[in-house]
Protein backbone atom coordinates (compact mmCIF):
# COMPACT_ATOMS: atom_id res chain seq x y z
CA UNK A 1 0.00 0.00 0.00
CA UNK A 2 0.82 3.10 -0.86
CA UNK A 3 2.39 5.17 2.52
CA UNK A 4 4.23 8.25 1.22
CA UNK A 5 3.97 10.47 -2.02
CA UNK A 6 5.65 9.19 -4.90
CA UNK A 7 7.14 10.68 -8.16
CA UNK A 8 7.80 8.45 -11.01
CA UNK A 9 7.90 8.76 -14.98
CA UNK A 10 5.45 6.07 -17.37
CA UNK A 11 5.20 5.70 -20.54
CA UNK A 12 1.53 6.27 -21.96
CA UNK A 13 0.93 5.96 -25.53
CA UNK A 14 0.23 9.05 -27.76
CA UNK A 15 1.79 10.75 -25.12
CA UNK A 16 5.52 9.15 -24.38
CA UNK A 17 7.09 9.65 -21.34
CA UNK A 18 4.62 11.26 -18.58
CA UNK A 19 5.74 12.91 -14.92
CA UNK A 20 3.27 11.64 -12.65
CA UNK A 21 3.34 11.64 -9.32
CA UNK A 22 1.09 9.47 -6.82
CA UNK A 23 -0.20 11.06 -3.42
CA UNK A 24 -1.93 9.02 -0.78
CA UNK A 25 -4.82 10.51 0.94
CA UNK A 26 -6.97 9.16 4.17
CA UNK A 27 -9.76 11.34 3.45
CA UNK A 28 -10.27 10.13 -0.69
CA UNK A 29 -12.65 7.72 -0.86
CA UNK A 30 -11.92 7.14 -4.29
CA UNK A 31 -9.14 7.33 -6.52
CA UNK A 32 -8.59 10.62 -8.31
CA UNK A 33 -7.01 11.66 -11.89
CA UNK A 34 -5.65 14.90 -12.59
CA UNK A 35 -3.60 17.03 -14.75
CA UNK A 36 -0.93 19.24 -12.71
CA UNK A 37 0.30 22.05 -15.12
CA UNK A 38 3.31 22.39 -12.17
CA UNK A 39 5.30 19.52 -13.51
CA UNK A 40 3.32 19.12 -17.09
CA UNK A 41 2.07 15.68 -15.60
CA UNK A 42 -0.41 13.70 -13.64
CA UNK A 43 -1.68 13.46 -9.92
CA UNK A 44 -3.33 10.08 -9.19
CA UNK A 45 -4.75 10.71 -5.77
CA UNK A 46 -4.93 7.37 -3.80
CA UNK A 47 -7.12 6.29 -1.07
CA UNK A 48 -6.09 4.28 1.77
CA UNK A 49 -6.04 0.55 1.03
CA UNK A 50 -5.34 1.07 -2.55
CA UNK A 51 -1.98 -0.07 -4.19
CA UNK A 52 0.21 1.56 -5.99
CA UNK A 53 -0.08 -1.16 -9.14
CA UNK A 54 -3.64 -0.48 -9.12
CA UNK A 55 -3.53 3.15 -8.93
CA UNK A 56 -1.36 3.21 -11.58
CA UNK A 57 -3.37 0.97 -14.03
CA UNK A 58 -6.11 3.83 -14.06
CA UNK A 59 -3.90 5.64 -16.64
CA UNK A 60 -4.20 2.88 -18.88
CA UNK A 61 -8.09 3.36 -18.62
CA UNK A 62 -7.68 7.00 -19.04
CA UNK A 63 -4.79 7.35 -21.31
CA UNK A 64 -7.08 9.34 -24.01
CA UNK A 65 -8.17 11.90 -21.81
CA UNK A 66 -4.57 12.25 -20.24
CA UNK A 67 -3.49 12.50 -23.79
CA UNK A 68 -5.96 14.96 -24.79
CA UNK A 69 -5.72 16.89 -21.86
CA UNK A 70 -1.72 17.18 -21.52
CA UNK A 71 -1.53 18.67 -25.06
CA UNK A 72 -3.96 21.65 -24.22
CA UNK A 73 -1.52 22.42 -21.39
CA UNK A 74 -0.23 26.04 -22.67
CA UNK A 75 3.64 26.66 -22.31
CA UNK A 76 5.23 27.39 -19.34
CA UNK A 77 6.07 30.85 -18.86
CA UNK A 78 9.24 32.11 -17.67
CA UNK A 79 9.61 34.88 -15.80
CA UNK A 80 12.46 36.08 -18.22
CA UNK A 81 12.62 39.53 -20.15
CA UNK A 82 9.82 40.05 -22.69
CA UNK A 83 7.33 37.22 -21.45
CA UNK A 84 4.18 38.73 -20.52
CA UNK A 85 2.23 37.71 -17.02
CA UNK A 86 -0.38 38.20 -14.85
CA UNK A 87 -0.16 40.60 -12.14
CA UNK A 88 -3.40 41.15 -9.74
CA UNK A 89 -5.19 39.37 -12.74
CA UNK A 90 -3.85 42.18 -15.48
CA UNK A 91 -1.30 41.59 -17.84
CA UNK A 92 2.00 42.42 -17.64
CA UNK A 93 5.31 42.31 -19.79
CA UNK A 94 8.67 42.06 -18.05
CA UNK A 95 11.09 44.41 -18.74
CA UNK A 96 14.72 44.71 -18.07
CA UNK A 97 16.19 47.60 -17.02
CA UNK A 98 20.19 46.55 -15.94
CA UNK A 99 21.06 50.39 -14.98
CA UNK A 100 18.27 51.22 -13.13
CA UNK A 101 18.69 51.27 -9.31
CA UNK A 102 15.72 50.64 -8.35
CA UNK A 103 15.27 47.03 -8.11
CA UNK A 104 12.08 45.57 -9.14
CA UNK A 105 8.82 47.76 -9.80
CA UNK A 106 5.34 47.12 -11.72
CA UNK A 107 4.01 50.42 -13.49
CA UNK A 108 1.88 51.00 -16.26
CA UNK A 109 1.51 47.23 -17.36
CA UNK A 110 5.30 46.47 -17.07
CA UNK A 111 7.02 44.86 -14.40
CA UNK A 112 10.59 46.27 -14.53
CA UNK A 113 13.28 44.79 -13.70
CA UNK A 114 16.88 46.30 -12.84
CA UNK A 115 20.47 44.05 -12.47
CA UNK A 116 21.73 41.58 -15.25
CA UNK A 117 19.11 39.88 -16.97
CA UNK A 118 19.97 36.28 -16.19
CA UNK A 119 18.81 37.18 -12.75
CA UNK A 120 15.22 38.41 -13.66
CA UNK A 121 13.33 34.98 -13.10
CA UNK A 122 14.76 35.14 -9.19
CA UNK A 123 14.14 38.93 -8.71
CA UNK A 124 10.66 38.55 -10.14
CA UNK A 125 9.98 35.60 -8.11
CA UNK A 126 11.44 37.31 -5.14
CA UNK A 127 9.25 40.75 -5.53
CA UNK A 128 5.56 38.95 -6.21
CA UNK A 129 6.22 37.02 -3.03
CA UNK A 130 7.01 40.32 -1.25
CA UNK A 131 3.59 41.90 -3.33
CA UNK A 132 1.54 38.73 -1.65
CA UNK A 133 2.61 39.18 1.10
CA UNK A 134 1.90 43.04 1.43
CA UNK A 135 -1.46 42.57 -0.46
CA UNK A 136 -2.55 39.50 1.78
CA UNK A 137 -1.49 40.72 5.18
CA UNK A 138 -3.40 43.69 5.92
CA UNK A 139 -6.48 42.17 4.33
CA UNK A 140 -6.25 38.93 6.75
CA UNK A 141 -5.26 41.57 9.62
CA UNK A 142 -9.12 43.32 8.68
CA UNK A 143 -10.87 40.49 8.40
CA UNK A 144 -9.62 38.67 11.80
CA UNK A 145 -10.26 41.78 13.21
CA UNK A 146 -13.74 42.19 11.87
CA UNK A 147 -14.68 38.34 13.71
CA UNK A 148 -12.56 39.22 16.88
CA UNK A 149 -9.72 36.79 15.92
CA UNK A 150 -5.91 36.76 16.31
CA UNK A 151 -3.53 35.80 13.62
CA UNK A 152 -0.41 33.99 14.92
CA UNK A 153 1.48 33.99 12.20
CA UNK A 154 1.05 34.39 7.92
CA UNK A 155 3.75 32.18 5.70
CA UNK A 156 3.44 32.19 1.97
CA UNK A 157 4.26 29.19 -0.08
CA UNK A 158 4.06 27.35 -3.32
CA UNK A 159 1.42 24.99 -2.81
CA UNK A 160 0.25 22.96 -5.31
CA UNK A 161 -3.46 21.80 -3.94
CA UNK A 162 -4.59 24.48 -1.91
CA UNK A 163 -4.14 28.43 -2.11
CA UNK A 164 -4.73 28.26 1.47
CA UNK A 165 -4.67 27.13 4.88
CA UNK A 166 -5.48 27.49 8.38
CA UNK A 167 -3.92 25.34 11.46
CA UNK A 168 -5.65 25.22 14.68
CA UNK A 169 -3.38 27.27 16.51
CA UNK A 170 -3.94 30.15 14.15
CA UNK A 171 -1.27 30.26 11.31
CA UNK A 172 -1.88 31.02 8.09
CA UNK A 173 -0.61 30.18 4.76
CA UNK A 174 -1.59 31.14 1.39
CA UNK A 175 -0.18 30.65 -2.30
CA UNK A 176 2.19 33.36 -3.36
CA UNK A 177 0.59 33.21 -6.75
CA UNK A 178 -2.81 34.25 -5.20
CA UNK A 179 -0.71 37.47 -6.12
CA UNK A 180 -1.39 36.40 -9.84
CA UNK A 181 -4.66 36.18 -9.59
CA UNK A 182 -7.31 38.92 -9.90
CA UNK A 183 -7.31 41.24 -6.61
CA UNK A 184 -11.33 40.21 -5.79
CA UNK A 185 -9.95 36.18 -5.90
CA UNK A 186 -6.80 36.99 -3.71
CA UNK A 187 -9.14 38.71 -1.72
CA UNK A 188 -11.91 35.67 -1.54
CA UNK A 189 -9.20 33.51 -0.27
CA UNK A 190 -8.03 35.84 2.32
CA UNK A 191 -11.91 35.69 3.48
CA UNK A 192 -11.95 31.96 3.40
CA UNK A 193 -9.07 30.97 5.53
CA UNK A 194 -9.51 33.79 8.02
CA UNK A 195 -13.32 32.67 8.55
CA UNK A 196 -11.66 29.82 9.43
CA UNK A 197 -10.22 30.68 12.43
CA UNK A 198 -13.91 30.60 13.81
CA UNK A 199 -14.71 27.70 12.27
CA UNK A 200 -12.42 24.95 11.04
CA UNK A 201 -14.52 22.92 8.95
CA UNK A 202 -16.53 23.74 6.07
CA UNK A 203 -19.67 23.77 7.59
CA UNK A 204 -22.70 26.20 7.14
CA UNK A 205 -21.92 27.63 9.77
CA UNK A 206 -18.37 28.23 8.16
CA UNK A 207 -19.89 29.97 4.84
CA UNK A 208 -21.83 32.14 7.08
CA UNK A 209 -18.79 33.84 8.44
CA UNK A 210 -17.73 33.79 4.55
CA UNK A 211 -20.66 35.64 3.32
CA UNK A 212 -20.49 38.22 6.33
CA UNK A 213 -16.47 38.73 5.97
CA UNK A 214 -16.44 39.08 1.81
CA UNK A 215 -19.92 38.45 0.68
CA UNK A 216 -20.90 36.32 -2.88
CA UNK A 217 -18.15 34.09 -3.71
CA UNK A 218 -19.29 31.97 -6.35
CA UNK A 219 -18.10 34.05 -9.00
CA UNK A 220 -14.41 33.91 -7.56
CA UNK A 221 -14.62 30.10 -6.40
CA UNK A 222 -15.54 29.80 -10.44
CA UNK A 223 -12.39 31.46 -11.73
CA UNK A 224 -10.13 29.59 -9.10
CA UNK A 225 -11.41 26.08 -10.30
CA UNK A 226 -11.77 27.29 -13.87
CA UNK A 227 -8.07 29.18 -14.07
CA UNK A 228 -6.28 28.35 -10.91
CA UNK A 229 -4.06 25.43 -12.27
CA UNK A 230 -3.22 27.91 -14.91
CA UNK A 231 -1.38 30.16 -12.46
CA UNK A 232 1.27 27.22 -11.79
CA UNK A 233 2.53 27.61 -15.19
CA UNK A 234 4.65 30.62 -14.50
CA UNK A 235 7.94 31.05 -13.29
CA UNK A 236 10.28 28.04 -12.07
CA UNK A 237 8.45 27.37 -9.28
CA UNK A 238 10.46 27.50 -5.56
Amino acid sequence: MLKNTEETEIDLPKIGPLPVRLRPSARASRLKLRIDPAFDGVEIVVPTGISRKVALSMLDQHSDWVAAHIQRLPDRVQFVPGAWIPFLGEDHAIRAVPDAKRGVWAEAGVIWVSGLPEHTNRRVTDFLKKQAKLEIAPRAQEYADQIGKKINRISLKDTRTRWGSCSSNGNLAFSWRLVLAPEDVLDYVVAHEVAHLQELNHSARFWAVVDDLYGPSKKQQHWLKRNGSALHRYGAGS
